[in-house]
């Protein structure tokens, strides 16, 4: 006789959708658990109940197999059996995407989380835009990774689709009328799991922010998740800065105000103000600003290492203005940029190098000297494309833009552009050219040289004991001698006794650590050279902001009209404190107190305490002066008010 087909039960479509849900719990709690095993001695030394990250993780893993379990539960509850062929194809096609993805991203979590000590975010998607640089930087730098995962994934592809031949058909055998029956309560069900909160805002990824330390949190949250949420805050174009608090615009400014000792009603312009020069000369200097890739103090002997890894800065130390304590703004290098080429600090969502409101008026150091007769130019070894630098140089005052479509002949091409001995070389040259046609000239470097893969020529350094060849202590060794190769050859030109060099990173090479607010990962290179500066180490507490203002004030230009969020070290308006931005996290520095605010959390105060940061009561006014920098510097973006500043604003 033949076999009767049995009638499947009622909650196999639930049991299909449970099965399912347990499938990518278990790729993330993998991928987690890889993660804590990897990072666990660090971990250990956080002094948290690191314990709860898998909980907390549990959290924002069913959040996402949620949201992508409504699609599987659609076609299963609601199609009819006269459909199953072709729900059972888009099923098995839908999740192997989706399994695909996880498992992809798991494995691109671990060199991310190498590079930036974070998880996938917003950084992930944006470059995402420069598929040139970064495919070539992937495969330079992560072959084996490369490999692993693509035997991971082959082998789940060929798993998968063997099993899940058969894997839906018999749900279709219970009639539609009772299948969708199950759909209202499972739609609640998922519901309740995407939103994971019962409470007036739905969770986010927030809620993995639950101790002190920076790694614990990372690793709770979910990669997918972050980098969907990145998406999302970045597709609005504007980011909901209700999540960090509010606070009237007027106290916000006096609140800047305050600390910087700027009068933010001095002018019609906020912040604007005339700015005596301590250095009046007849005939102003020239100024050249040299932005160093990743130059983190941490390298730098004459700030504390003893591995001689640059010893050409450590002997410019010594000729100039030396920052012992100067700190970043940012973790990218759109804010460096930004921060020493205008002044600005960094502002909540995307720079503005790449924010649509910055691309034209808005200050910069080339459309302050233009009216001086200054020529502006912007050196890059790399594709002026990169970040949008061209639209925002140009835009913004600079005459012209020379990058790697510009140099002939380069001793050195790799992944991110030309070398910087091939940057140094031909801003020389071009110094020499403006100056023998007596051309006043203002110019911003920016250098590649110190980036993954960390690529240099030959035969210019002898490489760092212990490391790869292809490491970033050899890197920032090659960049040190690129700088020094710069400085000793414009010693030997006329120009350079009438022009200021600044010397300066853009951020750290990676801001990591166990801190909350990796804070002591901020602290950056700093210095500033000309004939006649005096030789001095400056220990007070300085941003990048401040650094521009200096080399402004020593070029010697009276009366400069500018809303340069910083102060001349020379001026007694110059206060202690550093604005620090580290991600989605703001945290205001003010002598060895950081108060930090993160989107929808409390805001806490925290005391440096043997270089490690330890939560303390908080200081409320240190607290709301943070939160009136963040919607003071959005303001100002986003009303377009730092911006070039004419008699008419200021007189």
């Amino acid at each position: 006789m033949p076999q009767q087909r049995c009638t499947p039960s009622l909650w196999s479509p639930l049991n299909k959708l449970f099965i399912i849900y347990l499938g990518l719990i278990t790729v993330f709690f993998l991928g987690r658990l890889g993660l804590f095993l990897f990072y666990f001695q660090r971990i250990t030394h956080s002094n948290t109940e690191y314990g709860w990250s898998f909980l907390y993780g549990l959290r924002m893993d069913t959040m996402v197999a949620s949201l992508f379990l409504l699609i599987p539960a659609i076609l299963l509850l609601l199609l009819p059996s006269a459909l199953k062929s072709f729900a059972n194809i888009t099923l098995r096609l839908y999740l192997l995407f989706i399994f695909l993805l996880a498992i992809y991203i798991e494995n691109a979590t671990f060199p991310f989380f190498a590079e930036f000590d974070v998880r996938p975010n917003a950084l992930f998607i944006n470059y995402l835009e420069y598929p040139k640089e970064v495919l070539g930087n992937i495969w330079a730098s992560y072959k084996l990774e490369i490999f692993i995962s693509s035997i991971m994934l082959i082998a789940f592809a060929v798993w998968f689709w063997r099993k899940s031949k058969y894997f839906f058909i018999q749900v279709y055998d219970i009639s539609i009328t009772k299948r969708a029956l199950l759909f209202l309560p499972v739609f609640i069900l998922l519901f309740i799991g995407v939103r994971s909160s019962f409470q007036h805002r739905p969770a986010n990824i927030s809620d993995a922010t639950y101790t002190n330390s920076h790694l614990v949190n990372e690793i709770t949250k979910n990669s997918l998740y972050a980098i969907g949420y990145a998406y999302y805050s970045q597709s609005n174009n504007s980011f909901d800065m209700k999540r960090y608090g509010k606070m009237p615009i007027e106290e916000a400014y006096q609140r800047m105000g305050k600390l910087l000792d700027i009068d933010p009603k001095r002018c019609k312009t906020p912040f604007a103000r005339i700015v005596p020069s301590t250095f009046q000369r007849d005939n102003p200097k020239n100024l050249v600003i040299f932005i160093q890739e990743s130059l983190g103090a941490q390298f730098v002997g004459a700030l504390g290492d003893q591995r001689g890894i640059t010893p050409n800065l450590d002997r410019l130390s010594q000729q100039g203005l030396w920052f012992n304590q100067l700190y970043s703004n940012g973790t990218r290098s759109i804010r460096g940029l930004a921060g020493l080429s205008a002044g600005f600090l960094p502002v909540p969502g995307k720079g503005v190098l790449k924010r649509n409101k910055a691309q034209q008026g808005f200050f910069t150091v080339a459309q302050l000297l233009k009216p001086y007769g200054y020529h502006s130019v912007f050196i890059y070894g790399g594709e002026k494309r990169f970040d949008n630098m061209a639209s925002w140089y140009y835009g913004n005052g600079f005459d012209d833009i020379i990058d790697e479509s510009k140099f002939t002949n380069p001793a050195f091409h790799g992944i991110w552009g030309v070398s910087d001995e091939d940057l140094v070389k031909r801003a020389n040259q071009e110094f020499k050219g403006f100056y023998t046609k007596q051309q006043p000239f203002v110019s911003v470097m920016f250098s590649t040289s110190n980036h993954t893969p960390f690529e240099y020529p030959e035969g210019r350094i002898e490489p760092v004991a212990g490391v790869k060849k292809n490491s970033v202590e050899n890197a920032i060794k090659y960049a040190d001698y690129a700088i020094g190769l710069f400085i000793d050859a414009a010693k030997k030109e006329a120009y350079y006794k009438d022009t200021m060099f600044v010397i300066a990173s853009d951020h750290n090479v990676r801001v990591y650590g166990d801190n909350l607010l990796p804070f002591e990962m901020f602290k950056i290179m700093g210095v500033i050279l000309g004939e006649g500066v005096e030789s001095k180490q400056i220990n007070r507490l300085t941003m990048q902001p401040d650094l521009l203002a200096t080399a402004l004030d020593l070029i010697g230009i009276d009366n400069l009209r500018y809303p340069i969020l910083g102060h001349s070290i020379y001026q007694d308006h110059k206060k202690d404190m550093s604005l620090m931005k580290f991600h989605q996290m703001y945290g205001l520095r003010v002598g060895n107190e950081i108060a930090i605010i993160q989107p929808e959390e409390e805001p806490i105060t925290m005391k440096i305490q043997n270089g490690e940061l330890v939560e303390t009561a908080h200081n409320n006014e240190l607290e709301k002066d943070t939160l009136g920098f963040i919607i003071g510097i959005n303001a100002l973006y986003q009303e377009k008010l730092f911006r070039p500043i004419s008699e008419a604003d200021c007189n």
